[in-house]
C-alpha cells in the first residue's frame, strides 16, 4: 500500500516521536509553573460581649498588615447593627476594637482585609 504524498511526512513525524525516549520528548511538553504558596495572613482576634458592649483584641503575628473591622448584630429589631471602620493591625501589633448596641447583642465577628 502506498501512502499519499501529503500524509507521508505526518506519519514519519509520528513514528519518529514514538520511538524517541521520554527525556527527548519532554522539552516539547508545556510544564506548568509550580503554584505559589500563599503567605500566612490574618490577625488572630478574640471577642467578648459584656451586656450591650463588645470588645475585640486582634494580634497580627505576620509581616503583612491586616485591616480588621468589628461587626455587631443587635438582638432587638429596632436597634441598629454596626460595623467599625477598618483598623490597620501592623506586623506584631495588637489593636482593640469596640462597639455597642442599645440593648442586647446577638452576634459579634471580625472581618479581615489585606
Amino acid at each position: 500500500m502506498r501512502l499519499s504524498r501529503s500524509l507521508a511526512p505526518v506519519f514519519a513525524a509520528v513514528a519518529l516521536l514514538m520511538t524517541l525516549p521520554y527525556d527527548a520528548t519532554s522539552h516539547v511538553r508545556v510544564h506548568a509553573e509550580k503554584p505559589v504558596e500563599p503567605q500566612p495572613f490574618g490577625a488572630e482576634c478574640r471577642t467578648s460581649v459584656i451586656g450591650s458592649h463588645a470588645v475585640a483584641y486582634c494580634h497580627n503575628p505576620y509581616v503583612d498588615t491586616d485591616r480588621v473591622r468589628l461587626h455587631i448584630e443587635c438582638d432587638r429589631w429596632w436597634d441598629i447593627d454596626s460595623d467599625s471602620s477598618p483598623v490597620a493591625a501592623g506586623p506584631a501589633a495588637t489593636v482593640r476594637l469596640t462597639g455597642r448596641c442599645w440593648k442586647e447583642i446577638r452576634s459579634v465577628w471580625v472581618s479581615h482585609q489585606r
